[in-house]
């Protein structure tokens, strides 16, 4: 039996750091890669290379993945959504920053806590975390107005708008994906089955929308770029997924949770010194008020 523990060691602390450092670079890469290899297309071979690692995994750990345990449909939903969200995050690059739009991106905590009482009765807010969620979409209004004064122009701004909104509908849709998770059979099956799930739906239908949106498919591409989609594959859809799902497993979720949302911070850093992304006053705000709303709303009653 697992051994769970009640507090964050060093291990712990190392391994999520880790992780946050890595996911708030991949926004930063992959807009970095862009001009080589088209949004979707990135996301495609991503989620394909996983998709054959994770098999690899679980035959060599004997992870069933393919026994009939009446979790097809919610999978299948939660898979479904999981890919329209990497839609909206790779398409949503091309037009907003990558600050901006891991910072939106992490509203998913926010849907997850509006929706999730609907299906779990016990999930239902206090009112410490209503004002967490106040506050934060408050400082996610406050970015996007920001966002449109950087733009004067109209059609820029307008596509500022566009990366923004589909940043927005990314975290509605990561949330969207939580609840199904949380509500349904999904909880009780292994990560590695549910983790499967999803990025095989994605690898099986992001291609399509990929050759829908009319996206070259040339694959010659530079040292950069080639490094670039091994690194997603691998370490982001891969490897520190599995980590991730390792560490749920064995420590608290509510104090897992409070060390995710460093990521939009290194974001910030990564887009500024890499990219040269504007660090703007109300993109800072935003930062704040969102990662006070989070501690806020996971924040348990006594």
């Amino acid at each position: 039996m697992t051994e769970r523990r009640l507090q964050l060691d060093f291990l712990a602390i190392a391994l999520l750091l880790a992780c946050c450092v890595f996911w708030g670079f991949q926004q930063v890469l992959v807009k970095a890669t862009l001009p080589e290899v088209a949004p979707v297309l990135q996301a495609s071979l991503r989620f394909m290379g996983a998709t054959v690692l994770l098999w690899l995994w679980c035959r060599a750990r004997r992870v069933a993945l393919f026994e009939s345990d009446g979790t097809l449909k919610a999978g299948v939903i939660a898979g479904l959504l999981f890919c329209a969200e990497f839609v909206c995050i790779y398409v949503g690059l091309q037009h907003t920053s990558a600050s901006r739009l891991t910072i939106f991106l992490y509203t998913a905590p926010f849907w997850v806590a509006l929706l999730l009482p609907m299906f779990v009765k016990t999930e239902r807010l206090v009112l410490t975390q209503w004002i967490g969620l106040l506050l934060a979409f408050a400082a996610v209004a406050f970015a996007l107005q920001d966002g449109l004064h950087q733009n004067k122009v109209t059609d820029e701004a307008a596509m500022w708008w566009l990366g923004d909104a589909l940043a927005l509908a990314a975290g509605a849709l990561w949330g969207l994906t939580t609840v199904v998770i949380r509500s349904s059979s999904l909880i009780k099956i292994s990560p590695e089955k549910l983790l499967f799930y999803q990025v095989a739906i994605s690898a099986a239908l992001l291609p399509i929308v990929s050759l829908q949106l009319g996206e070259s498919w040339d694959v010659s591409w530079s040292v950069f770029a080639a490094t670039s989609i091994v690194l997603q594959t691998v370490v982001g859809a891969f490897a520190s997924y599995l980590v991730w799902m390792w560490l749920l497993g064995r420590y608290p979720a509510t104090k897992l949770s409070a060390f995710v949302f460093f990521t939009p911070v290194f974001a910030l850093l990564f887009g500024a010194w890499w990219l040269g992304e504007t660090i703007t006053l109300g993109l800072v705000a935003a930062l704040v008020g969102v990662a006070a709303g989070i501690v806020l709303v996971n924040r348990k009653p006594s």
